[in-house]
């Protein structure tokens, strides 16, 4: 794996095996005119048990095979500088990459009587693979999965494994992105006068709490002083609600923001209005904030995408890592890819301190022992939570599908200071 402090792209080469049928039935010639009505009939017949097989391969082609249409569901607008805009941009390219349609739907409510009309109607269209991209689309996406066997369903974040029984045409899948989080972090702990971050988040699910201690166990590797104050809008865009939690850390002395927003403009511009510095998530908006910008985490899912979509038109959906819980970070060393890398670095980043985020970056693809992990995490025992409860266990290590369990009783490490929801 490539360890990159700038965008990089691995191409995925599209296979899409095309399944074919074909046959031929022997025509009866009646040998008087008399048996022309018994020959139409045995004709008939055979007509009805080939559509029977046709109908029978059908059923039994694998979701997604040969795909030529896959629906994606934002929960925002696709130009909100964030999640949405984000997985917009991937899914368009995949598409031109594969030669697939995509039917794109933004600002899908993450509730079952909006989310499955909207695939349904997906499904109508043609689209034979789904893609859910927002947390509360899980549920929606599972009742869809159920009712169409023979479309995927891909959703972005959520665990298959919280469901009583698994489907053959669900999955989920997302990237560690807490780790280039952690290095935002360095650079937020360098950059901070006051000692004192600012974390606006959505809503205390296990990514955004990996993103917030993250952010602070790396600010702290270079300031060992400083602290994060968090704070909850219980919305994933809302701009009033992102400006008076901006100001309001502001305001208790915080001169670095950052945020887990689906939408990130109206905190990055507020930081730069302020004179503060910003660090962004989702997606590059470096130009926002010429002044205060340090640098961010973007998702880079393109290649993910068009790696699920191939595997699914090939007819191997099922018997792929994908049909489960698919998780993928800088710990496994020997992938091609992962589906996120650092943003844009700013001019209010020093050289010193971009040596020791590259030095950071670094740690995670040491494997002395060879076994394609990583011997570096995050999150790794001995941890406590802010309140002295061990979390992890001295040489407890988990794995990124283990890890979002480990967050599920929400908590935060020690130095983080403010709300859970």
């Amino acid at each position: 794996m490539k360890k990159p402090l700038t965008r990089w792209s691995a191409a995925i080469a599209a296979t899409a095996l095309v399944i074919s049928a074909c046959g031929s039935d022997d025509a009866a010639e009646p040998a008087e005119d008399t048996e022309t009505e018994e020959a139409a009939e045995t004709e008939e017949e055979a007509s009805d048990e080939g559509d029977a097989e046709a109908s029978d391969d059908a059923a039994g082609a694998a979701c997604g095979t040969d795909a030529t249409k896959v629906g994606f569901l934002y929960v925002g607008p696709k130009d909100d500088f964030g999640y949405n805009q984000a997985a917009f941009e991937a899914a368009t390219e995949m598409g031109e990459r594969l030669d697939v349609e995509i039917i794109h739907a933004e600002n899908v409510p993450e509730t079952v009587e909006d989310a499955v009309p909207v695939m349904e109607d997906m499904i109508a269209q043609g689209a034979t693979i789904i893609f859910p991209t927002s947390f509360g689309h899980f549920l929606p996406g599972v009742e869809v999965a159920a009712a169409n066997p023979d479309v995927c369903v891909v959703h972005q974040g959520q665990l298959e494994a919280s469901l009583d029984a698994p489907l053959d045409n669900l999955g989920t899948y997302f990237s560690s992105v807490f780790e280039p989080v952690y290095l935002a972090g360095i650079a937020a702990g360098a950059a901070t006068e006051t000692n004192t971050l600012g974390f606006v988040y959505a809503f205390p699910i296990p990514q955004t709490l990996q993103n917030i201690s993250a952010f602070q166990l790396g600010a702290q590797t270079v300031n060992p002083d400083v602290t994060t104050i968090a704070i909850s809008t219980t919305d994933w865009c809302d701009p009033a609600k992102q400006a008076q939690a901006a100001q309001t850390l502001l305001d208790q002395g915080a001169d670095v923001l950052t945020q887990h927003q689906d939408c990130t403009k109206t905190i990055i511009e507020t930081a730069e209005a302020a004179g503060a510095f910003s660090v962004g998530y989702h997606y590059d908006a470096s130009e926002l904030a010429p002044n205060g910008w340090l640098t961010g985490s973007d998702w880079a899912w393109t290649d993910l995408y068009a790696d699920i979509v191939s595997t699914m038109q090939s007819g191997g959906f099922v018997e792929s890592e994908y049909n489960g819980d698919y998780r993928i970070g800088y710990s496994d060393v020997d992938a091609p890819f992962v589906a996120f890398e650092p943003s844009t670095i700013g001019a209010a980043v020093d050289e010193e301190t971009q040596a020791l985020m590259t030095e950071a970056l670094d740690q995670f693809f040491v494997d002395e022992d060879g076994d394609g992990v990583g011997d570096f995490a995050v999150f790794s025992g001995p941890l406590a939570d802010r309140d002295g409860v061990e979390r992890l266990a001295d040489g407890e290590t988990p794995n990124y599908v283990e890890l979002d369990g480990v967050f599920s009783d929400p908590w935060l490490v020690a130095g983080v200071e403010g709300s859970l929801g």
